[in-house]
């Protein structure tokens, strides 16, 4: 059944919108936090949401824009991705270690949820995931073509929870040298798995979209869930 928006209440006492959804039968189920590309939580985001929660995990997308421009959510079209990088690139990093504190708290505290909480990325929102397993924000992490990782792979040592990265061989916006560079920042770390994917390109698990590439985004799932099952179960 497809999720709904809903509002969370931050500790600041701001008012969120998120979508959420929820699996069927019985539970309680883990949760995942969802975290969108630049483009926000806009349609294809929530079906991401969806197919979570079909495999019975209790799923919350967040604006993750609240800050800026709350209730943007953008289209895959010219106009909106120059929106949508201006956004992601001016997001608060220092601002989203609270504010991610706040949705992983919103599922652990559901009826519905075990109290165990992982998140769920794709580029911007894995950048933030890495940041997240980083902070020891949650309890897995998993991340599609996370952007900008260059920029904080001093982060790299404080890893400790379970992190997937997902790479994609032709990817501009993650040059190999950055994928290089991840992966030497975090060589020795048993819990951080790195897949890498030829002939794929960044969005490549946009299902619907160019550049969807159907091989590595089965794969690709397939591995998540493997990963989320050992450390969310």
């Amino acid at each position: 059944m497809p999720g709904k928006m809903t509002t969370i209440t931050m500790s600041g006492g701001q008012t969120v919108e998120a979508y959420i959804a929820r699996p069927t039968g019985a539970g309680p189920r883990p949760g995942l936090v969802i975290l969108s590309e630049v483009y926000n939580v806009n349609h294809w985001v929530r079906e991401v949401a969806d197919g979570y929660a079909e495999q019975g995990y209790l799923c919350l997308a967040p604006d993750l824009y609240w800050r800026q421009e709350p209730g943007r959510y953008l289209n895959y079209n010219p106009d909106d991705q120059k929106v949508a990088r201006t956004l992601g690139y001016a997001m608060d990093l220092d601002a989203f270690t609270g504010d991610m504190q706040d949705y992983v708290r919103t599922l652990a505290d559901d009826p519905g949820c075990t109290g165990r909480v992982g998140t769920v990325g794709y580029c911007l929102g894995g950048k933030l995931v890495y940041l997240a397993a980083a902070r020891g924000l949650v309890d897995v992490g998993v991340g599609y073509y996370a952007v900008q990782l260059d920029k904080f792979l001093d982060d790299a040592a404080r890893i400790e929870r379970p992190l997937m990265l997902h790479f994609a061989e032709l990817d501009e916006h993650v040059p190999q040298a950055t994928v290089a560079a991840v992966k030497a920042a975090v060589a020795g770390k048993p819990n951080v798995v790195i897949h890498d994917y030829a002939g794929a390109d960044h969005g490549f698990n946009r299902f619907g979209y160019p550049p969807f590439h159907p091989e590595a985004a089965k794969l690709a799932l397939a591995r998540s869930l493997e990963f989320l099952e050992a450390g969310l179960r």
